[in-house]
């Protein structure tokens, strides 16, 4: 069985499209996988990966989300998935680079954006894929939750950098 390295907490990359954002979220965390050789090059395909191939116990946390948040009039995954457009899961995509996506969804509690961003090998690293969320809130609601929620989003994010890293890709 391979064996491999762990998903890390990470810096907020510098060299991210989100970068010019960080000062002004209420919440940012980033967190880096190293690739295998074999992964896609392509961010896009990397996002599709990471974020449409979830276990299964994810897809249970987003229902009981979907539940709790219902009465304060916020989008559930239903009505995310129903908004059409340009999406990868139930995310938007709001800006496609050749080696960072930009995906997010807007809300009445608060805004998020996510950054699916490849850096390439260097220094004998291999290359290595990063994550990174940037929250802005619009009223307290959303600083409420977004403070219940970072343990989920953490375990979720390292999880899903976990299932990318493990792939057996083509």
């Amino acid at each position: 069985m391979r064996s491999y390295p762990k998903v890390r907490s990470a810096d907020l990359p510098a060299d991210s499209r989100l970068s010019s954002s960080y000062a002004r979220s209420d919440f940012a965390d980033a967190f880096s996988v190293d690739l295998p050789e074999a992964a896609s090059s392509d961010a896009e395909a990397l996002a599709r990966h990471v974020f449409e191939q979830q276990p299964a116990w994810i897809a249970t946390l987003l229902g009981i989300r979907d539940c709790l948040v219902q009465p304060f009039g916020l989008k559930r995954a239903a009505d995310l998935r129903a908004g059409g457009g340009d999406r990868i899961s139930l995310f938007r995509v709001y800006e496609r680079y050749d080696y960072e996506i930009i995906l997010g969804e807007d809300d009445l509690h608060l805004d998020f954006r996510v950054s699916v961003l490849l850096k390439p090998a260097s220094e004998g690293r291999p290359r290595r894929l990063i994550v990174t969320t940037l929250v802005f809130c619009k009223r307290p609601l959303g600083q409420a939750y977004i403070a219940l929620i970072a343990p989920f989003h953490r375990l979720v994010v390292r999880t899903s950098l976990h299932q990318a890293q493990k792939r057996r890709w083509p």
